[in-house]
């Protein structure tokens, strides 16, 4: 993971890139967070029913109050965005809530209401199979989503075999309306070439898949090409890795213990 962020463009450098179990603060924060957060407003988060599903009886406690733990990932380091796709929007709503509900509880100014920040294009990216589902790694199906990993022939192949259907592209979004799987590909081609989905059907209107989806690999490829190639870099040397990552979480720790000494503080526990 911690390549595959470098490879995309993080660079430690300007970035605090670590290991969340190396910094303790967080499940510290976390704890005296479950004091603030309510019951009410776990039970109403999306994913916890997504996961749970008809055994929420049957679910662990760490399952039910990991948004608290989320919630401290982001109050800890005074966050003002966190950047997201639509479905985490709820989770960024909740921290708020915890954030407000502690400062007022406690009359402190401790912790920072941060925003939601999600993209103004390809904010929410669907499986290659199936235009109403997400693009996720744990879907049981590999051609259901395009690997960091995948060399470029396989990159190819799973947007040639990604499910569409019989019909041209349209000339303009409104009749993408009703045809999930063309809007996928519509939005992922708009988000690589930096350009509005509109623009893309302008150029591509009355073309069927077959001359799109080419067009689509091909982009797709080079795009990724040179973030394969930083990616198989930084695997063949993980002793790089992990310097890096020692060295984020001692900074990690160093900018998040005001915050947490300041909680301690409102609780009266220091």
């Amino acid at each position: 993971m911690a390549a595959a962020l470098i490879a995309c463009g993080v660079d430690p450098e300007r970035s605090v890139l670590f290991n969340q179990a190396q910094v303790p603060a967080h499940p510290e924060l976390a704890w005296l967070l479950n004091g603030t957060a309510r019951i009410g407003w776990l039970n109403r988060m999306t994913q916890f029913k997504e996961k749970s599903g008809k055994n929420r009886e049957g679910s662990s406690v760490g399952l039910f109050t990991y948004p608290v733990l989320q919630a401290a990932d982001v109050l800890l380091y005074q966050a003002t965005h966190v950047p997201v796709g639509e479905d985490q929007k709820q989770h960024v709503e909740l921290i708020r809530d915890i954030a407000a509900k502690f400062n007022t509880d406690y009359n402190v100014e401790l912790f920072t209401l941060p925003e939601a920040h999600i993209g103004a294009t390809a904010a929410r990216i669907m499986s290659l199979r199936d235009g109403s589902a997400k693009m996720s790694k744990s879907d049981p199906s590999d051609m259901s989503r395009v690997n960091l990993t995948d060399d470029s022939d396989m990159v190819a192949q799973k947007i040639r075999k990604a499910k569409t259907d019989p019909e041209p592209l349209p000339a303009s979004m409104e009749e993408l309306g009703g045809r999930p799987e063309a809007l996928n590909l519509v939005t992922i081609y708009a988000a690589l070439s930096d350009s509005a989905p509109q623009s893309v059907l302008d150029r591509f209107a009355g073309q069927g898949f077959g001359a799109f989806k080419p067009a689509l690999a091909e982009l797709l490829v080079e795009t990724l090409r040179p973030v394969k190639a930083r990616l198989d870099e930084l695997g063949a040397h993980p002793d790089e890795l992990d310097r890096i990552l020692q060295r984020g979480s001692e900074r990690a720790a160093q900018m998040g213990r005001p915050t947490l000494d300041g909680a301690y503080r409102a609780l009266g526990l220091r």
